[in-house]
């Protein structure tokens, strides 16, 4: 895929074997959630048409040719031997249709994200994982294990313009323009989460960054992926990591 073209001029295969890609890189770094969760990406056309993993497998299972194409409200469009899972996908569907820019959603429940979405402080910006995430986190208030409709504007409000959300007493969602973009973005959110986790574990108070050094960082960090291109290297090397550690795919 042109690592410069927008998602919309991406085919839906690329899109399938992109999507497939990324569920077996959140196995194989460890962010799984046995068969729950979900990474979600918008097909290009003008119908709300998204791709996401068949309910029930493992994400290692998943293939370009399972994943199923479902409406936002995450029921299923065509056939297929495998079912969605609408009440998991429901957090996707009021993420994707509310903003037109986030075209690839991710959530987790990695247990670094866990624990600091428990937390009443959040996610600190004083290292330099979270100071790149300063001003773009929101936060929501835990109403219960499934996504009904009467809160889906209460949790847009919490996301605000934001891409990352965290789901506070649950976990974490991020959203970008394509896959590898969002990809990133989980692995700097989990990564930030595992310093503050490790750091709040030492003695001793930590150094506080400036408001000036945080925004530095954030203008930096938009700088580096505005064209998606560095991500595109970052998540083509992890492929690349994958595949020497396991052997192809699929």
């Amino acid at each position: 895929m042109n690592v410069h073209a927008p998602i919309e001029h991406a085919t839906e295969a690329q899109l399938r074997n992109e999507l497939a890609l990324c569920y077996r890189l959140i196995d194989f770094f460890g962010w799984t959630e046995m068969i729950f969760n979900h990474v979600s990406v918008r097909l290009p056309g003008n119908e709300r048409r998204y791709l996401v993993n068949p309910f029930g497998l493992n994400y290692n299972e998943v293939t370009p040719d399972n994943l199923l194409t479902v409406d936002v409200s995450g029921e299923l469009i065509g056939t297929s031997p495998y079912k969605p899972n609408p009440a998991g996908f429901a957090l996707h569907g009021a993420i994707h249709s509310a903003r037109e820019d986030l075209h690839c959603v991710m959530h987790a429940h990695t247990t670094p994200m866990s624990a600091v979405a428990q937390k009443a402080g959040g996610l600190s910006h004083d290292n330099f994982y979270g100071a790149q995430l300063t001003g773009r986190v929101g936060y929501h208030t835990f109403e219960g294990i499934t996504l009904f409709d009467d809160e889906r504007e209460r949790m847009l409000k919490s996301l605000g313009n934001g891409d990352v959300l965290v789901l506070r007493n649950h976990g974490v969602a991020v959203g970008a323009p394509d896959i590898p973009r969002a990809f990133m973005l989980l692995w700097t959110v989990q990564r930030a989460c595992e310093i503050q986790c490790a750091a709040g574990g030492i003695p001793g108070p930590d150094t506080p960054l400036t408001d000036h050094v945080r925004q530095q960082c954030v203008d930096n960090s938009k700088d580096l992926i505005a064209e998606s291109a560095f991500a595109r290297l970052f998540f083509d090397a992890a492929v690349r990591r994958m595949i020497k550690a396991q052997g192809p795919a699929f």
